[in-house]
């Protein structure tokens, strides 16, 4: 065993970071698997098969390719924005990677998840949960982008993490969809309406938490 290993073994800090990482590149791969249904383009297929209703109506067709096929950047160009290493080693890939999430989020995805949100599974409360969650995306990114424009570097980045909880709920979602169906055998819709709200409010209180222990 090389000594290089060696350190990174005895090191916990680095073991938690590490397993971190291989967590969140498993589930990015996930969610790449769940994007390339949709290539090439087909309207019969995964989801789309109970959105039959909906999916003929050429807003609803052009939000929501234009969402699978742009959320996934977002989760990989977002993870360039925590790395201490990127951010201190090449800040060249943090600021391209920064102005690549945000013009996704902003002129793509969230707007895109909006008009999705409007024709969401689960009634009243699933829609208003995910056009919610459009909107806060959108505050949050714009507004670290607002931040960062002022150099006010400290609230950047606390807008930052709030932006990146948002868009981590692509991987919440369905990680508590596959929990809750797995222990309690609820019907669909109510499925919906449920990961719809926890899918992303408890990633938004955890975000808060974070940023009170940074300021203390």
């Amino acid at each position: 065993m090389s000594a290089h290993t060696q350190k990174f073994l005895r090191n916990p800090s680095l073991l938690w970071s590490g397993g971190i990482l291989m967590a969140y590149l498993y589930f990015c791969y996930l969610m790449l698997d769940i994007s390339l249904q949709y290539i090439p383009f087909d309207t019969d297929v995964a989801f789309l098969r109970i959105k039959q209703d909906y999916i003929e109506l050429k807003h609803y067709k052009l939000a929501f390719f234009t969402h699978v096929y742009t959320s996934f950047f977002c989760l990989l160009a977002g993870f360039t924005q925590f790395s201490p290493y990127v951010r201190k080693k090449l800040p060249a890939l943090h600021r391209s990677g920064g102005w690549l999430y945000a013009v996704s989020i902003l002129f793509l995805a969230a707007p895109s998840g909006f008009i999705i949100g409007i024709y969401a599974n689960g009634g009243l409360p699933s829609q208003i949960a995910f056009c919610l969650l459009a909107l806060l995306w959108i505050w949050t990114t714009g507004k670290a982008i607002w931040e960062i424009k002022a150099k006010n570097y400290q609230a950047h980045r606390f807008f930052m993490i709030r932006s990146f909880a948002l868009t981590m709920s692509a991987i919440t979602l369905r990680a508590w969809k596959y929990i809750i169906v797995a222990l309690f055998h609820p019907r669909p819709m109510d499925v919906y309406m449920i990961v719809a709200w926890l899918g992303w409010v408890l990633n938004l209180l955890l975000a808060e938490y974070i940023i009170y222990r940074l300021k203390k």
